[in-house]
């Protein structure tokens, strides 16, 4: 059969009036999100446009959190920020659904990554998403449940990432790191609240 034959035949096919395509976010729809670590925003604009009900960004730089606001505003998506150091947010309990975040990989600083994580399962009601290197997986899950008490921690996908020198300790043009997607299930806890 050749191509123009078989295009023919599959444009002649009965199509879907109304398909019922599940394009739920369950973890970010209608919830209230924190992007920690937030950068340009780029996970909390995605959270927004998901149609979370509630997101603020978390940075410690303050031009990050400018550049996040403006990019925010760009998409016309709404985004609350504060600028602080993860390690001394003085959230107390499960105030937040869901955590996003794209850690420093704790490479300049050893376990910095793990620092956001521990905050993130303590802060969390609902999931923590995070990336982290591929080479760190069985800490990473390990420490979630063991030393962070995550009652799941699972890699949903593995991606790979071309970071750019961007930095002046970064020593070459550009690397390619692999990289896992996390989603990490906290225990939950009685109390809430600011």
């Amino acid at each position: 059969m050749k191509l123009k034959q078989l295009e023919g035949l599959l444009g002649d096919l009965q199509q879907f009036h109304n398909p019922k395509a599940d394009f739920s976010f369950g973890d970010v729809s209608n919830k209230v999100v924190a992007d920690f670590g937030c950068g340009c925003g780029t996970l909390g604009i995605a959270a927004a446009l998901l149609d979370a009900e509630y997101v603020i960004g978390v940075d410690i730089d303050a031009e990050s959190l400018e550049t996040a606001s403006a990019n925010a505003g760009d998409l016309e998506v709404n985004l609350d920020f504060v600028q602080c150091n993860i390690g001394t947010l003085r959230w107390r309990g499960q105030i937040i659904d869901t955590v996003v975040m794209n850690p420093p990989f704790g490479t300049r600083r050893k376990g910095a990554d793990m620092d956001f994580l521990q905050r993130a399962l303590e802060i969390a009601s609902g999931a923590v998403y995070s990336l982290h290197k591929t080479t760190t997986r069985e800490h990473i899950k390990r420490a979630a449940i063991r030393e962070y008490n995550a009652a799941s921690a699972e890699v949903i996908c593995e991606l790979r990432y071309d970071v750019p020198q961007m930095y002046k300790f970064h020593k070459k043009k550009d690397v390619d790191i692999a990289v896992d997607l996390w989603r990490f299930v906290p225990q939950k806890n009685e109390g809430k609240g600011i």
